[in-house]
């Protein structure tokens, strides 16, 4: 199992909101927002990620979910041993929430820039109905793979889309390619721009309280 920073609800739990950090990053860099989110009965769950070499970075070691090897696009970009070993590990996750009580229908995944990536990887292929998949400044790992990988379970899962207009780290054309290339998988897909960089903002922060409050007012 990951390590994992948990902020625990005030009150019993009834949910659950796992939220994997960037490239390079600590979950613990996104505690701070929990208090902002006024969900009582919502369980925080920030895993982090493993240390491991880093292609692009000079091959230095640093908290990753997958080594990306190139700035090109192609098809080697991403280390897929990585991505297979990172989605096992966030699977766990899922699955000891379940063990906890938490049903899968009242769990959402959510991350940042490769974190996103992830969130988005995992929730498409999870055996398990989620609540909802949020990409922040993320992109989609192996679009072309989708079609034979992709869960039945979450085709109505509601996937929220936000990014930067002014990003250069992960571009915003690649951040909207996700978006469209999983419209004839999701059924339930919401995009949102700021016109920030790599990075949440303000609007953004309060656009994800009004998100997840909408998801978890909601019944199974």
């Amino acid at each position: 199992m990951l390590d994992c920073l948990e902020i625990d609800s005030t009150e019993p739990a009834d949910g659950c909101i796992i939220w994997m950090h960037g490239l390079g990053a600590y979950g613990k860099e996104f505690a701070p927002i929990v208090p902002h989110m006024e969900l009582p009965t919502i369980r925080f769950v920030f895993p982090q990620s493993l240390d491991r070499p880093v292609t692009i970075n000079g091959g230095v070691e640093m908290p990753a979910w997958f080594d990306i090897r190139t700035l090109e696009e192609s098809r080697m970009r991403e280390d897929q041993n990585d991505i297979a070993v990172s989605t096992q590990l966030i699977q766990e996750i899922i699955e000891e929430q379940i063990a906890r009580g938490i049903p899968s229908w009242r769990i959402v995944l959510i991350g940042f820039s490769q974190g996103g990536a992830m969130a988005l990887h995992v929730g498409l292929r999870c055996p398990h109905r989620l609540l909802g998949i949020g990409v922040l400044s993320g992109y989609l790992l192996n679009p072309n793979l989708l079609a034979v990988e992709e869960s039945e379970e979450n085709r109505e899962t509601p996937i929220l889309f936000c990014h930067g207009r002014g990003d250069l780290v992960v571009p915003y054309k690649k951040g909207r390619r996700a978006y469209e290339g999983t419209k004839n998988h999701i059924r339930s897909r919401t995009w949102k721009k700021y016109y920030v960089g790599h990075e949440l903002c303000l609007q953004e922060i309060g656009d994800l309280k009004e998100w997840f409050h909408t998801l978890f007012g909601g019944t199974s």
